[in-house]
C-alpha cells in the first residue's frame, strides 16, 4: 500500500485526507478492489461508509482531488468514487480514499515504492531489510488489555453470584439438619452408620447443583445455539469508542462448559458437607426425641 497525503474538494469544502494506492487484485483486505479493476473511469477510487455519509458522497460522483508527486510539484484531476464499501473499522475509512497502487506511483512519480506491506495469516515472521514487522498481537495490544481487564471484573461478579447461590445451598442443608433430627436418629437407629447419614445429606445437597445443571442446560444450549447463529447485535463503533462488527458472536469452549459445571458441582458438594459434619456428634436417642443440639 503507498500512502500519499491530498486534498479534496466536494461541494466547495477543502477536506485533507489519505490517498491510498493499493493493488486491485489482492484479497487480504475486506475492501472490494475488484471494482477498481472492472472500472472503465480515468481515476477510479473507492470510500468508505462513514467517509461517504460525513461528505454526503456517494457512488457515480466525482470529487477533485490534489497531490503532490516526489518532487513537491501539485497536480489535480478529477476521480470517480466507483465504489462505497462498509467496514467497522475507521482506521481504512475516515478521510482516506482508495485507488490503484499502479496508477498512484505514476502520479507521484513513486515508482516501485509502497509505504507499507500487509501480509496474510500463513506469512512467517522473518527480517526484510529495511521494514519492521508488526504482528497482529502487537497491534491488537491495546484491545487486548481491555479484554484482559474485563475479564478480571467477570470473574469477580460470576464469584459473588456463585457465593450468593452457595450461601443458599448452605443455608438449606443447615434447615434440613435442624427439622430432620427424628429422621437422622432413626437412620442411625436402624443401623446407619454416621458417617452413612453424612453422605446421604450431603449427596442430597449436591442434587441442587445438579438440578440447576439439568435447568441451565434446558435453557441455555438453545440460547447459545441462537446467539452463535443470529449473534448479538451491537452499537456502532463510533458510539462505544472503539472497532467493533454489528454483531458479535460468543464463542463456547468445552473446557469452559465442563469446567464451569465441574465448579457448581464441586462447590455445591463441599458446602453442602459443612452443615452435615453435625449428623456425626449428634446422639441417636436425643435425635429421636427432636432435641436441639
Amino acid at each position: 500500500i503507498l500512502i500519499r497525503q491530498a486534498t479534496i474538494y466536494p461541494q466547495g469544502r477543502m477536506v485533507s485526507i489519505s490517498l491510498k494506492g493499493i493493488d486491485v487484485n489482492q484479497q487480504k483486505l475486506k475492501i472490494p478492489t475488484e471494482k477498481l479493476r472492472q472500472s472503465t473511469a480515468a481515476m477510479p477510487v473507492l470510500i468508505g461508509n462513514r467517509m461517504s455519509k460525513s461528505l454526503k458522497l456517494k457512488e457515480g460522483d466525482q470529487i477533485l482531488v490534489r497531490w503532490r508527486d516526489k518532487n513537491g510539484s501539485f497536480d489535480a484531476a478529477d476521480a470517480t468514487i466507483v465504489g462505497v464499501f462498509n467496514t467497522n473499522l475507521p482506521q481504512i475509512d475516515i478521510e482516506q480514499i482508495w485507488m490503484p497502487i499502479q496508477q498512484l506511483r505514476e502520479i507521484t512519480g513513486l515508482k516501485d515504492n509502497a509505504t507499507l506491506f500487509i501480509a496474510g495469516k500463513d506469512f512467517k515472521e522473518q527480517a526484510v531489510s529495511g521494514w519492521n514487522f508488526k504482528s497482529q498481537a502487537s497491534l491488537l495490544q491495546n484491545l487486548n488489555d481491555l479484554i484482559q481487564t474485563e475479564r478480571i471484573t467477570d470473574s469477580i461478579i460470576y464469584l459473588l453470584l456463585l457465593s450468593i447461590a452457595l450461601l443458599a445451598i448452605f443455608d438449606t442443608q443447615v434447615l434440613s439438619v435442624f427439622r430432620r433430627q427424628r429422621e437422622i436418629g432413626t437412620y442411625i437407629s436402624l443401623g446407619m452408620t454416621r458417617s452413612q447419614v453424612v453422605t446421604l445429606f450431603t449427596v442430597e445437597g449436591s442434587m441442587n447443583s445438579v438440578l440447576a445443571v439439568v435447568v441451565g442446560l434446558l435453557y441455555g444450549i438453545p440460547l447459545f445455539i441462537y446467539t452463535n447463529i443470529a449473534g448479538i447485535p451491537m452499537p456502532a463503533s463510533d458510539e462505544i469508542g472503539m472497532s467493533v462488527g454489528d454483531k458479535i458472536f460468543p464463542v463456547y469452549g468445552l473446557g469452559l462448559v465442563l469446567g464451569t459445571i465441574a465448579l457448581v458441582v464441586i462447590s455445591s458438594t463441599i458446602v453442602s458437607f459443612l452443615p452435615s459434619r453435625k449428623i456425626a456428634t449428634m446422639d441417636p436417642i436425643d435425635a429421636l426425641k427432636g432435641k436441639i443440639q
